[in-house]
């Protein structure tokens, strides 16, 4: 099995994105952040099924990162094949802290860096747009809250196989 690995900050601000208007007459998205808050998620992306796997974090290091790694492996335990993690360089996907847990699991879990700077070869970058688009581009939301339960009803729509997500991820790419 390929899954497709990337993080994503999730913030109660509204990111401002294209919107048709008037001309000379720009919309203003009401943005009244008086404490920023802000989480990380991770996302694993099984792109031939459609299934996302993801997980809450308050920030993103080697052990929240591990701990994630623990959950894909939880979540798939009936799948008795190898999982090949497809995933970007970021420093603690390297850490030494992960070595002895990737050891432990080398003959289920094994790890492939992308080249540095390539998210377009990333699957889970694709459904974090789509995320983006749907939960934050000019949508105000006044707590991080709001925004996750925005978040998880989404990404709830993608914890079984599916025919969007192998859609939304299909780059079109020739060789």
């Amino acid at each position: 099995m390929i899954l497709f690995e990337d993080e994503c900050s999730l913030s109660n601000t509204a990111t401002v994105s294209y919107k048709w208007a008037e001309k000379g007459k720009q919309p203003k998205v009401e943005q009244k952040q008086s404490n920023k808050e802000r989480v990380t998620l991770f996302g694993g992306v099984d792109r031939k099924r459609g299934i996302v796997i993801t997980q809450k974090a308050e920030r993103g290091n080697a052990i929240t990162f591990k701990k994630f790694l623990k959950k894909i492996l939880r979540k798939l335990r009936k799948y008795k094949g190898k999982i090949w993690l497809i995933l970007d360089n970021v420093k603690y996907h390297h850490a030494k802290l992960l070595k002895p847990f990737l050891d432990k699991y080398k003959d289920r879990l094994i790890l492939v860096f992308l080249p540095p700077y390539s998210p377009d070869l990333n699957h889970m970058e694709r459904v974090w747009w789509y995320m983006r688009k749907k939960i934050t581009h000019n949508r105000y939301i006044k707590t991080l809250h709001g925004r996750m339960v925005q978040y998880w009803q989404l990404i709830s729509h993608f914890q079984k196989p599916n025919d969007f997500i192998p859609t939304l991820c299909n780059l079109n790419y020739s060789v």
